[in-house]
């Protein structure tokens, strides 16, 4: 497959003791694999531009200096991975978390969507959360639908109508109060 690559192509998976570097080169039927060690300082400041230097050194002859910037014209993609974060929240090794939630909706991870294997068990066990206090907001947000005749508008209202991530428009009905937050 990389023998018909244009430019090299690195898969790169960045674990929290091991990143793999999986690269495809053009013009050769085998691709390159690297595993290097995620943090080691005393040797490169990271690993995955380290695989890659790497991987381009060896493959094209060409020295490619640690510490210099790394030519990528050569380069068609890198598609990267990491379990990194995932990990230290299943580990419970990361930063301090706080859960916020619209007032009224405290436990709604807790509860979840109640599917449990046996439905009938009445010793449910729940996986511990993620997060170490749940902060409610009082707040208010709804999707912004078209308006039925004779209601008033929702700019009449006084509602801002946002746009978001996704695209869907939703009215604010009640803004948060910052300055009540913990």
């Amino acid at each position: 497959e990389g023998r018909n690559a244009s430019g090299f192509r690195f898969s790169i998976d960045r674990g929290g003791t091991f990143t793999d570097v999986y690269a495809l080169c053009p013009g050769e039927a085998v691709p390159r694999c690297v595993k290097l060690l995620s943090v080691d300082p005393a040797n490169y400041p990271d690993a995955p531009r380290e695989g890659i230097r790497r991987v381009l050194e060896a493959a094209t002859g060409v020295p490619h200096p640690r510490g210099e910037r790394l030519n990528s014209s050569r380069i068609e993609w890198i598609r990267m991975g990491t379990t990194v974060a995932t990990n230290a929240l299943l580990e419970r090794d990361g930063a301090r978390t706080a859960l916020l939630v619209s007032k009224g909706f405290a436990d709604v991870l807790h509860i979840g969507s109640q599917a449990r294997p046996d439905i009938f068990d009445l010793r449910v066990r729940c996986p511990g959360v993620l997060y170490e206090a749940v902060v409610e907001v009082d707040e208010r947000v709804v999707l912004a639908k078209s308006e039925p005749p004779g209601e008033e508008s929702a700019a009449r209202r006084g509602l801002r109508r946002v746009r978001g991530e996704t695209g869907e428009q939703v009215l604010i009905e009640r803004e948060p109060d910052l300055d009540a937050l913990p």
